[in-house]
């Protein structure tokens, strides 16, 4: 009765911030302390989870804010103008940007990626963006990431749990399929609502200065990921150290504070469900991975599906990578989007404007099936040894699912 209670309380939570996206806020803390009680109730060890999730809590709530600073500095910098000289105007040049992002955010943060094309979008559209082009930059985002292990924190899950990143690869397909599908008819929103126009006068120069500091901001990142898995770190004391250079412009940061608040909000709601288990693996229940992770986080889910085994991890990779991209509180890209542009704010705009963005997931599964075919991954033999002999990291704690990485 009690688990029943609990997910009523969380999709109760869903629906009031899809319906009332202008107290999302207020929603999702609601909804938050109402699942803390209930689960004090029953014995909650609070302290102990708490433990096993600091690190998620600093890593997001720090990346979130700290992005929303360096997308400052990418706009401020006048780079955003300079590529009114190098896009070609009109749809052509809406859809680059988008695969630009993608490209972006299979070797950085997928955060930093949406939030730099957003910054780029503001300055190249005249800050008349097309909600359903706001989602198809959440969308390459994610899908920039999806087939990349250092792409997206669900991805480096799977590597780390010993399979191989060729395995992880085989979601580029998928997300190459989506990203043509949305791009194009994204692409042409926008240019019906506010068309690239290539600057028809010399540009302001570009500042260097500024453009290094988010190349630091980005590289602190990295680091501190790799040295002690918190890149949060890393973005802060990049942005102290830049900012000797070039002030921050500390405006931005009470609206990011907003979403970054929020969407905490929603993950430690999601971390406290009581989810043991995942149905039968096969290509149909990945599927609905990726559907679910538009309303739930996809990184206990990604957890779940790694300690049941028995999973096609390119598909998997794929489905809990992009489908948060479906509602814009789906994904930490889609939040940080949200910060910059607030009438994204809305599910039933997100979903109605951006309907390409869904359709592109299927496609992008279907062909995935249709030229690789399902081939479900053994698990892990006694030896600790991953299927391709690659050391098998320890897993975390059940009922505490990936608190050691990083959000993405």
């Amino acid at each position: 009765m009690i688990n029943y209670l609990l997910f009523g309380l969380f999709a109760a939570t869903l629906l009031g911030v899809a319906k009332y996206h202008k107290h999302a806020l207020r929603i999702a803390a609601t909804g938050l302390c109402l699942v803390l009680i209930t689960r004090l109730a029953t014995g909650f060890d609070l302290a102990h989870h708490l433990g096993h999730e600091w690190k998620t809590i600093v890593n997001l709530g720090g990346l979130l804010i700290g992005f929303s600073v360096l997308a400052n500095y990418f706009e401020r910098s006048n780079l955003p103008e300079k590529l009114t000289e190098v896009l070609p105007g009109g749809r052509l040049g809406a859809f680059l940007l988008l695969l630009l992002v993608a490209v972006l955010s299979a070797v950085l943060d997928n955060i930093a990626a949406a939030l730099i094309g957003g910054a780029a979008a503001i300055t190249l559209f005249k800050r008349k963006v097309h909600i359903g082009y706001l989602a198809a930059i959440v969308a390459a985002s994610n899908a920039g990431g999806a087939g990349s292990v250092v792409g997206d924190t669900t991805t480096t899950m799977i590597w780390i749990a010993g399979y191989s990143p060729f395995d992880v690869m085989e979601a580029g397909i998928g997300a190459a399929v989506a990203l043509c599908f949305f791009g194009f008819f994204a692409s042409r929103q926008q240019h019906a609502l506010q068309p690239l126009v290539k600057a028809t006068h010399a540009t302001p120069a570009v500042d260097f200065a500024q453009v290094g500091i988010v190349l630091l901001i980005l590289v602190g990142a990295i680091v501190t990921n790799v040295v002690w898995e918190l890149p949060a770190a890393g973005v802060w004391g990049a942005i102290l150290v830049g900012g000797l250079l070039r002030k921050p412009d500390w405006r931005v940061v009470p609206g990011a504070a907003v979403g970054a608040m929020f969407l905490l909000s929603l993950v430690m709601s999601a971390s406290m469900m009581p989810v043991e288990s995942l149905p039968p693996a096969n290509a149909g229940t990945t599927f609905g991975l990726g559907i679910v992770s538009a309303f739930f986080d996809n990184i206990p889910l990604t957890a779940l599906a790694l300690k049941q085994g028995g999973y096609d991890w390119g598909f998997v990779a794929y489905a809990v990578g992009y489908g948060g991209s479906m509602l814009w509180f789906g994904s930490s890209a889609g939040v940080a989007i949200s910060g910059l542009f607030t009438e994204a704010k809305s599910a039933k705009n997100w979903i109605v404007s951006g309907w390409h963005v869904a359709v592109g997931y299927v496609l992008g599964f279907g062909v995935m099936l249709l030229l690789l075919g399902w081939h479900p991954h053994p698990g892990k033999n006694a030896a600790g040894q991953g299927e391709h002999g690659a050391p098998v990291v320890a897993q975390p704690e059940e009922g505490h699912p990936a608190s050691s990485l990083p959000i993405k």
